[in-house]
């Protein structure tokens, strides 16, 4: 496209604006314009289940750039008016309000919604955590709060809702399917050590049971229902069983749709039209795969490859993804790829002292690192992930499972 050329951003977010911001460094002077569901101007959302949830930040704080700022990109932003069809052909996307809205290239930076329970929806008591709304109501409700809160989910944002509202003072439940928090993600050595914080910061675990539903009485939230039949009582319940990529207004356009919006190497769904962060499902050449990543490293980095791409100067996408997560007085840290079946070996530190750098490894080579509470030192071993250095360099210790 010539930098002249016009570009929609579906999603006031970090992805979209990240990608406008690259837009207007890289030499694009065409006509941008940025449409938004919610009604805010862009913000971050990792404090929104933390800073802005504990109330340490104003919910300004969250806002991504001011209005000097947001101005000084010359882009049309058209918010609380959410996308609903996408004619690829002619690159037009049709609003909630009405409006139809062309360029000559669309970029989808949608993200996820949450995954909800049947029938929640008007349930009082029932919360979820996506928006800065839902936080800022999140935050009443605890604040006003006469019984303790049940956190359905145990995954990132489950563990760090568990975490915010114990620091608040409220008796927390953290229930969910996994053995320990983040299982899958982590594995049994960090996982079990992130059960171990939340138990002695006096967090509720009742894990290993997957949640099938909520009761409920005169449309009041009473209880969370297990898969062993159990119910728990629970006057306030945080549904937090993770979140779908928000794809259902591309339905019928023609477009790949499988656990996101399906891209090449170069995150283009189609000629023309693009995905990028958590929405985005793309070819990692790196990895031999497709991928989608729900992080805010992504959303930067993936925006910067895009708008290299529109521009006429991109190249595949390979990132060595990076994650973090703050719960009590404790922040992990991890570089690459992780995951619950990989190997796993301590090479510096020690759990025991909550203080511990970890490897990650499969088929025989390094894939990730992960630190906690040992910020520089887990920077220092990114580079045995990019070199994808042999597992057996490190000993008798990459030999240890976690």
């Amino acid at each position: 496209m010539s930098a002249s050329g016009s570009v929609l951003v579906v999603g006031a977010s970090a992805a979209g604006l990240a990608t406008v911001e690259a837009l207007r460094r890289g030499g694009h002077r065409g006509r941008v314009t940025v449409l938004g569901a919610e009604h805010a101007s862009p913000y971050d959302r990792p404090p929104l289940s933390k800073q802005i949830l504990s109330g340490t930040w104003q919910p300004e704080r969250s806002r991504l750039r001011d209005d000097g700022e947001l101005a000084g990109l010359d882009a049309e932003f058209t918010l609380g008016d959410p996308a609903v069809g996408l004619d690829v052909a002619a690159r037009t996307v049709r609003t909630a309000s009405g409006r139809t809205l062309r360029a000559d290239t669309v970029v989808v930076a949608t993200g996820l919604e949450p995954r909800t329970f049947p029938g929640q929806a008007g349930l009082k008591g029932v919360h979820v955590l996506r928006t800065l709304d839902d936080a800022l109501a999140l935050r009443s409700a605890l604040l006003a709060a006469s019984c303790g809160v049940v956190v359905v989910g145990d995954g990132v944002l489950g563990a760090e809702i568990a975490a915010t509202a114990r620091t608040m003072g409220l008796p927390v439940t953290l229930v969910g399917p996994q053995p320990a928090p983040l299982a899958g993600q982590f594995g049994p050595l960090v996982a079990g050590s992130l059960a171990d914080l939340h138990t002695a910061n006096g967090v509720g675990l009742r894990l290993g049971t997957p949640v099938t539903g909520l009761t409920a009485h005169r449309e009041h939230v009473t209880g969370v229902r297990t898969a062993g039949g159990e119910v728990l009582p629970a006057g306030m319940v945080v549904v937090a069983m993770g979140a779908v990529p928000t794809t259902g207004w591309l339905a019928g356009s023609g477009l790949t749709l499988d656990d996101g919006l399906v891209c090449d190497a170069r995150c283009r769904a189609a000629p023309g039209v693009y995905a990028v962060g958590d929405v985005a499902r793309w070819h990692h050449e790196g990895i031999g795969r497709s991928l989608r990543l729900e992080n805010r490293s992504n959303a930067t980095e993936q925006a910067l490859a895009v708008a290299a791409d529109i521009l006429g100067d991109g190249r595949p996408y390979t990132p060595v993804p990076y994650a973090w997560t703050d719960q009590f007085d404790v922040k992990v840290q991890s570089h690459g790829f992780l995951g619950g079946d990989a190997d796993v070996a301590v090479v510096e530190g020690d759990p025991a002292q909550v203080r511990f750098v970890a490897l990650y490894g499969r088929g025989g080579v390094v894939t990730g690192v992960l630190g906690w509470n040992m910020p520089k030192q887990v920077r220092s071993y990114r580079r045995h992930v990019v070199s994808a250095t042999p597992w057996h360099a490190f000993g008798p210790a990459g030999r240890q499972a976690g």
